[in-house]
């Protein structure tokens, strides 16, 4: 019920119209959310660098079908991107292709993206972020369509190991040479998905093998600990990502074992559902 409200617009709008209700709405979102504006979000990201975390940024927002509004997110992009500290500092960009207008205009997106990889100065990349299942073939038709253009080495691509498909993803992703970033997977599929709990586990334990065997760069980004430490033991010091307010202390731990961390800084004005997004996952967790 709460993923569903999670993208109820209606009930953002309900929230927001109540006296106090999107200062309150707020409050508890902030947690999760860098700022509802950049320089709100720059000034997070610093603090995490400061502890020794990177960072990847993400300007919220998804589900675009108006290709001249996909163009100004392209736009924002490059500014935000400007507005990075300098190498060597270890800041990344983030973003939903959905963003870019990929269902309406997949090859228009694809041009997108390869528009911002492109600016970005050599040592940074920007992470796709994983879409529900029905997309997966949009999605890494795309990812795959930028690394060709010479990219690759400035993509990330997110793969969800509850997707029965993603052994084969997988493989197209490290043939290319794009960097992966491992999750559970955060969508209800109707279909081609593993069950959560011990069958998706045992696809993640299994996909991250797969990453380590054929030597691209990857990253595990979860929060269960079981699996962390047990991949940990296994390949030794593999990044870990985390979402920002999610279990900080975790990540100063990581850090002082010297395991490279990163932390996801979404911002935006668009924070309403995502916040409910966190909250359904700390509630089915």
């Amino acid at each position: 019920m709460l993923f569903r409200l999670a993208t109820n617009e209606r009930l953002e709008r309900a929230t927001k119209a109540l006296p106090g209700g999107e200062t309150s709405a707020w409050r508890a979102a902030s947690r999760y959310v860098a700022g509802r504006g950049r320089d709100e979000a720059l000034n997070t990201a610093a603090g995490l660098l400061e502890r020794g975390h990177a960072v990847s940024m993400d300007l919220f927002g998804e589900l675009v079908h108006d290709p001249e509004v996909a163009a100004r997110v392209v736009e924002d992009y490059l500014s935000l991107a400007a507005a990075l500290p300098a190498p060597p500092t270890n800041a990344w960009l983030s973003l939903d292709l959905t963003h870019l207008s990929l269902d309406t205009d997949p090859a228009g997106a694809a041009d997108r993206l390869a528009a911002v990889t492109r600016d970005l100065p050599p040592g940074r990349r920007l992470q796709v972020g994983a879409e529900n299942g029905a997309r997966a073939d949009a999605v890494l038709a795309c990812v795959l369509d930028v690394a060709g253009r010479g990219l690759a080495d400035r993509l990330g691509a997110t793969v969800q190991a509850n997707l029965v498909r993603s052994p084969a993803d997988v493989d197209a992703l490290t043939g290319a040479g794009v960097h992966v970033r491992l999750v559970k997977g955060a969508y209800l599929e109707r279909s081609g998905a593993h069950p959560y709990g011990e069958a998706t586990d045992v696809a993640y334990l299994r996909l991250a093998f797969r990453l380590s065997e054929g030597g691209t760069t990857w990253a595990m980004a979860t929060h269960d600990g079981r699996l962390r430490e047990a991949l940990l033991l296994a390949l030794g010091p593999v990044p870990v990502e985390q979402l920002l307010g999610v279990r900080p202390e975790v990540l100063d731990q990581l850090r002082e074992r010297e395991v490279p961390t990163r932390v996801y800084v979404p911002y935006g004005p668009d924070w309403f559902r995502y916040w409910l997004r966190r909250v359904a996952e700390s509630r089915g967790a």
